[in-house]
């Protein structure tokens, strides 16, 4: 994907003390026409704030469960993600590196390849803390071994704070996309900007405002915007974009989970629930529901289930005649993505 991430957004108390410093986005007409929806920015990403959501210790009552669940889980493996995190200015931004698919091992293959010269553009304006400059430096110069030991702390990290949760996640943001969508269907592009995460977002036409600590302006020039959800960034908004394709449409990250009630069943890993889905939709089938939470090709889900194409295509229009799934063609391919119906079947009965 390539995005760089923005410096850290300010809280909601910040505008509710009066600060009102932001960052703009201007949109022309043709961004309106061109901004879209996806529904995740990536696993990768989300690892990487939820271990920095851990370690700020943030009081988020939607994540006291979860933090309860993981206290003690994340140590000494973190290092080389610590590392990445200073207490004052940027961070790195991880989907710029691992891209915003949601397989962790398809996550590190990208680190792994990534370009030495994004990585210099990622690290290049970190302040990073004197233990770390060294480790930083071998990194920057593509040295093998910190790459290792970053993606390995990655999926450490993976395993710990997200993987036991990801199947709730990936239905929760579903669920989020598919309201975006209806809002969009509804009442135009214009009425999900309205709409989108108050107080933090503020649109005042033709321009987006969010919160920020310093005042800035942003002119997408007929590239649009891509409204992206997302689990772990709690307490921020955040505008990624692209360092190496200015052409690329910047994604803006939107924080979903501020109370107890939109976690519950996030958090919820009831394996009965697992063994009830299983049991109404038949094992395959409740996989392939599973499969396409994040959207996918026919010949991606018969890949994820490892299963024949022609399997994978009659499992799909099963679900899709049950209108758990929509079809839609992009070229030669087709693309599945789950309904709103199919999210809250999912989100019932999480893996």
């Amino acid at each position: 994907m390539g995005f760089r991430r923005g410096r850290r957004l300010c809280a909601i108390k910040k505008l509710s003390d009066g600060g009102r410093s932001m960052k703009r986005i201007h949109f022309t007409g043709g961004d309106l026409a061109r901004t879209r929806l996806a529904t995740t920015i990536g696993v990768a990403a989300e690892t990487f704030d939820s271990v920095k959501l851990l370690w700020e210790r943030d009081r988020t009552l939607g994540f006291h469960h979860w933090r309860t669940s993981v206290s003690g889980r994340v140590g000494e493996q973190a290092r080389p993600l610590a590392a990445l995190m200073p207490t004052g200015g940027p961070m790195v931004d991880v989907a710029s590196l691992a891209g915003d698919t949601t397989c962790i091992e398809e996550a590190v293959d990208n680190v792994l390849a990534a370009p030495r010269a994004l990585l210099r553009m990622e690290l290049e304006h970190i302040r990073f803390q004197p233990a770390h400059r060294s480790w930083a430096r071998s990194l920057v110069d593509g040295d093998l071994e910190p790459r290792r030991q970053l993606t390995e702390a990655l999926a450490a990290c993976h395993r710990a704070t997200v993987a036991p949760y990801w199947g709730g996640a990936r239905s929760h943001l579903t669920a989020v996309r598919a309201d975006y969508a209806r809002t969009m269907a509804e009442g135009g592009v214009e009425r999900l900007l309205e709409s989108l995460c108050p107080p933090l977002v503020r649109w005042r036409a033709p321009v987006l405002e969010v919160c920020h600590p310093r005042d800035a302006d942003v002119y997408l020039r007929g590239r649009g915007l891509v409204i992206a959800p997302t689990v772990f960034s709690s307490r921020q908004v955040e505008l990624l974009q692209c360092p190496l394709d200015t052409a690329k449409a910047p994604v803006l990250a939107v924080p979903t989970i501020g109370d107890a009630t939109a976690g519950t069943a996030v958090w919820d890993v009831s394996e009965s629930g697992g063994q009830a889905l299983g049991d109404l939709l038949g094992r395959t089938r409740a996989a392939a529901l599973k499969a396409v939470a994040d959207g996918c090709s026919t010949t991606e889900l018969a890949r994820r289930l490892s299963i024949s194409a022609a399997a994978a295509s009659q499992h799909a229009t099963v679900l899709r005649k049950a209108n758990l799934i929509t079809t839609s063609r992009d070229g030669k391919a087709v693309l599945h993505t789950m309904t709103s119906m199919g999210a809250a079947l999912l989100n019932s009965a999480p893996n």
